[in-house]
């Protein structure tokens, strides 16, 4: 397969073979990147070669392609292809995209930017060691204590996505929200758009790519995959009854029962059952009688009840505030309340104050159920095994128990204690 670029001089100059295909893709897939579209880097640039792969496994909506001085990642959640040149070629400087389609970065990034107002999962870059290179975020809104004290102590600054003339300066500005206009530099991560946890976990091959960190990123996720893929086993193998599980939610005086796939899919890996598909009525009106009773039944079947419900007080939000809501009179059908089975994933979060537009000040919860949970799902994994089969000695990192009162951990800078230029270690739970 060979691949030609065209200077913007229009001058046809160089063709690169021996392109690496991840598996799965078909050298029919050229990433928009056409003969005719493409730049060309000259004949006498020198071969660099790309020293670590990575081969997309389980993700569904991103793929990796080598050639011999670039890399080629086409994200199909965004549309894009992102052309990653190595710095020390002609390509490098010759080289630049900037369409609808294609994109173009010169790698390894020396610096990057993060839109940080949408549940952006900065502790992908924590797990590569990529701290360091992080000199800008749009917001506080983050769920990292090490990104908070690096930004408390000045080393990363606070910039203003509105203002173009600040983001032009970093080479790269991650975002998550693939809706908004896109300027040159901005590159999406969405590792929540994916269906299943191990999916989401391997995005951070994604970001290694930028960075020529391969090998690291590959190091990081095959621990994560073999520990969740241990634990796993280990639950499903149980003999045991297995606990039905709902997934529920209170807006406006009325429940929603919530089936997003990658949160049943950690029910089904920790050995439980999620509430019956064949239940087609999915919102409940607890001010009209016959939903009030139809949703009692349903209740009546669940064993582990994982509540879901908004609150701007996560703090003060307990079981108390669970059966307020929930509106029973007879308690003495519902497993999950003698079990004292009610769980939420709000046990760490971090309490962000955001400066609006007109001076208004506004408090942000950010939970870090949307970024280290995304990270690292074995220890989401762990914590739904001990949710459904209770021993007592496991200590929860992101559910707590509100039928047992736990409370939450309010995420600050003073509690890293590590050293955030060296790459953070991901964690293994035992698993027999």
């Amino acid at each position: 397969m060979q691949i030609y670029v065209r200077h913007n001089d229009g001058a046809v100059t160089h063709a690169y073979p021996s392109i690496y295909i991840s598996p799965g893709q078909g050298a029919s897939d050229t990433w928009g990147l056409s003969p005719s579209s493409l730049e060309y880097a000259s004949a006498a640039t020198p071969t660099v070669k790309v020293g670590n792969l990575s081969k997309v496994e389980d993700a569904a909506y991103f793929r990796i392609y080598y050639g011999q001085t670039f890399k080629v990642i086409k994200n199909t959640l965004d549309g894009k292809s992102y052309l990653l040149i190595q710095n020390n070629t002609r390509m490098a400087s010759r080289t630049k995209y900037c369409t609808s389609r294609i994109k173009s970065f010169v790698i390894p990034l020396a610096n990057y930017s993060i839109e940080t107002d949408y549940f952006f999962p900065v502790s992908f870059f924590e797990l590569l060691g990529l701290l360091g290179n992080l000199k800008g975020i749009t917001s506080t809104y983050v769920a990292s204590q090490c990104v908070l004290k690096l930004y408390q102590d000045g080393q990363v600054e606070s910039i203003d996505k509105n203002d173009p003339q600040q983001l032009t300066k970093y080479a790269a500005h991650f975002i998550a929200n693939t809706d908004e206009a896109q300027p040159c530099n901005f590159a999406t991560f969405v590792p929540i758009g994916e269906d299943a946890p191990l999916q989401s976990a391997e995005w951070i091959k994604y970001l290694g790519v930028f960075a020529n960190l391969e090998n690291r990123a590959n190091q990081v996720y095959d621990a994560i995959k073999e520990n969740y893929l241990c634990l796993s086993k280990a639950a499903t193998s149980r003999n045991s009854f297995k606990p039905t599980v709902s997934w529920m939610e209170y807006k406006d005086g009325v429940w929603r029962f919530t089936r997003d796939p990658y949160k049943l899919k950690f029910v089904e890996d920790a050995g439980g059952v999620n509430v019956d598909d064949s239940i087609n009525k999915v919102t409940y009106n607890m001010s009209i009688p016959d939903d009030l009773a139809e949703f009692h039944a349903i209740l009546c079947t669940v064993d582990v009840l994982i509540d879901e419900t908004y609150t701007s007080d996560p703090g003060a939000y307990n079981g108390s505030t669970f059966l307020g809501n929930i509106n029973l009179e007879d308690q003495s059908c519902f497993a999950f309340l003698s079990n004292q089975s009610m769980w939420r994933y709000d046990k760490r979060v971090q309490n962000s104050t955001v400066l609006g537009r007109t001076d208004s000040v506004y408090l942000l919860l950010v939970e870090d159920w949307y970024d280290g949970a995304v990270s690292q799902p074995q220890l989401v994994l762990a914590d739904m095994i001990e949710a459904l089969y209770p021993t007592g000695n496991y200590n929860t990192t992101y559910f707590r128990n509100i039928a047992k009162g736990e409370g939450i951990i309010s995420i600050g800078p003073e509690m890293c204690e590590r050293d955030s230029s060296i790459p953070m270690e991901p964690t293994v739970v035992a698993c027999q």
